[in-house]
């Protein structure tokens, strides 16, 4: 049932009785899945409640927790079995444990709503993309009148970067500069559960960024369903490329990323802001979708082969050791096999050094499920693998050519699962590639920088065997060993766990999930 009826008496009573009752010992969880809009709001999600009196629980909990969030995405077609498969493994924990709350928020809430409850009946609170900042509330509400809570705002009712947060990185941080998203692809359902595009204030954004960097955070993300559109609200087509620019004038700042852009407004101010400005980072995740114009009319992108490919020129020309990744639909409904010919050559021409392939997958409420010659699932499967083999072997061939260039690397941690067996620490390249290099003698934090001449390349990362060629201790890793160190000092019992730092997962990979760039 919805709680928007309740009294404004009620909801004022339970806002004062949050923090006093959500204290001491009690944990929480929070799953997230899908984009890195929705990593962002679960550090926001992570922020309120302990900000409401909760504390993280331990890693590895599995469910362990007093409250557990479930931060879900709506793109990918088993996104619903892999929520309420996930719900009913909690359904006899919660029943055991007294007091346990479970809640469900982002894209997939927004589209079911009160579905949730009526499938997943133990489930307590159910809330949008767009209220995530009454988690804490709803929660309370939900404990004392003892029946779920479902409230779904068809606004935005603040920016998530407005909200309190839980940064899992040190020394990295997301800044989103826009949510929502004014495009309308034909395979995707994000605009109708984000919204339209709304931009946040220049101003706001680069005051939050000069907080984080005051903070130690050396490297920024600017996050938005499609980044590049921003100023769209404000009636300025060249506001994109200004706010890289402003970015690079702040001191301290050393990295600045931006994730994902649509080629129909990547224009030359942009490329000539992200080559003119030392610390906006040789890396694009341009998203192709399909090389076939046939496709790309159907899934009603607004560019074509020939003007996508002249992007990739253009970067190429004035930043020529740029790194571009992309996003790639097997099987959209009609794809023939020279439609999917056409693919693999721009994949040829572009050279990615990386593509995040997916097969397609019938959301119900796009225009696209309801499509004829929707494509037999052998044939996707096989013409996936194709793609999937062409692009390893590019991916190869272009980390070969990394290898005996001298690169300044930005130290990660939990990026390289083996780098205890080898003793190796790992860090990222400027141009975001993967690099696992030989431990130093000398201490080195995450956050530091090193110096490292490549010697070996996989398709997926890239190796410096040799000696460490020179050490920078930086101010992102004094704030990391700060972090670590206030960490230790808290109380048995109430022990965060540690955090999972790094750099934000490569930026790609999660953002290609939302298919809307």
């Amino acid at each position: 049932m919805s709680s928007m009826d309740r009294s404004d008496a009620v909801s004022g009573a339970v806002d004062e009785a949050v923090v006093d009752t959500a204290v001491g010992l009690k944990t929480y969880e929070v799953r997230t899945y899908g984009c890195q809009m929705n990593v962002h709001d679960s550090e926001r999600l992570s922020g309120l409640l302990e900000g409401a009196g909760y504390v993280r629980a331990p890693e590895g909990s599995d469910g362990d927790a007093d409250v557990v969030v479930f931060n879900t995405c709506a793109v990918r077609e088993n996104a619903d079995n892999r929520l309420y498969g996930n719900l009913g493994r909690l359904a006899p924990r919660k029943a055991s444990r007294p007091g346990m709350q479970i809640a469900v928020g982002g894209c997939l809430a927004q589209k079911d709503r009160d579905t949730i409850v009526k499938k997943a009946p133990w489930v307590d609170v159910v809330f949008g993309t767009h209220n995530i900042g009454k988690l804490p509330v709803l929660l309370e509400r939900a404990r004392v009148q003892e029946e779920a809570q479902v409230e779904i705002a068809e606004s935005l009712e603040a920016f998530p970067s407005t909200l309190p947060t839980r940064r899992e990185s040190a020394y990295a941080a997301w800044v989103s500069i826009s949510v929502g998203c004014n495009n309308t692809c034909t395979f995707c359902i994000v605009p109708a559960l984000r919204g339209k595009e709304k931009d946040r204030r220049t101003g706001d954004i680069l005051a939050e960024i000069e907080a984080l960097v005051a903070e130690g955070v050396s490297e920024i993300t600017l996050l938005g369903q499609n980044v590049n559109a921003y100023g769209s609200d404000i009636g300025d087509r060249e506001a994109f490329s200004k706010l890289l620019r402003a970015c690079g004038k702040i001191e301290g700042l050393e990295r600045v990323r931006f994730t994902s852009p649509h080629p129909r407004d990547f224009t030359d101010d942009v490329i000539a802001a992200m080559a003119e400005t030392p610390n906006v980072m040789p890396q694009l995740h341009m998203p192709l979708q399909s090389g076939s114009d046939t496709v790309l009319k159907a899934m009603r992108r607004s560019y074509r082969q020939e003007r996508y490919l002249g992007i990739i020129e253009k970067v190429r020309a004035a930043i020529p050791h740029a790194a571009i990744t992309t996003d790639i639909i097997v099987g959209f409904p009609g794809e023939t096999e020279e439609d999917f010919e056409q693919t693999l050559h721009v994949v040829r021409e572009a050279r990615f050094a990386q593509a995040f392939t997916f097969q397609y997958s019938k959301r119900p409420g796009t225009p696209a499920a309801t499509m004829e010659d929707q494509i037999p699932k052998e044939v996707v499967q096989a013409r996936y693998e194709r793609l999937v083999a062409l692009q390893e072997e590019i991916s190869w061939d272009e980390n070969k050519k990394q290898v005996g260039r001298t690169l300044e690397l930005m130290v990660a941690e939990g990026e390289g699962r083996k780098d205890g067996a080898t003793r190796r620490l790992s860090g990222r390249a400027p141009d975001n590639r993967l690099v696992h290099f030989t431990k130093p003698d000398e201490e080195v934090r995450p956050g530091d920088v090193v110096t490292v001449e490549v010697t070996y390349a996989a398709p997926h990362h890239l190796l410096a065997e040799g000696p460490v060629l020179a050490v920078r201790r930086t101010r992102a890793g004094d704030a990391w060993e700060k972090r670590n160190a206030a960490e230790a000092a808290k109380p048995a019992g109430v022990m965060l766990g540690l955090p999972g730092i790094g750099a934000p997962a490569p930026s790609p990979a999660p953002a290609s999930a939302c298919g809307c760039d």
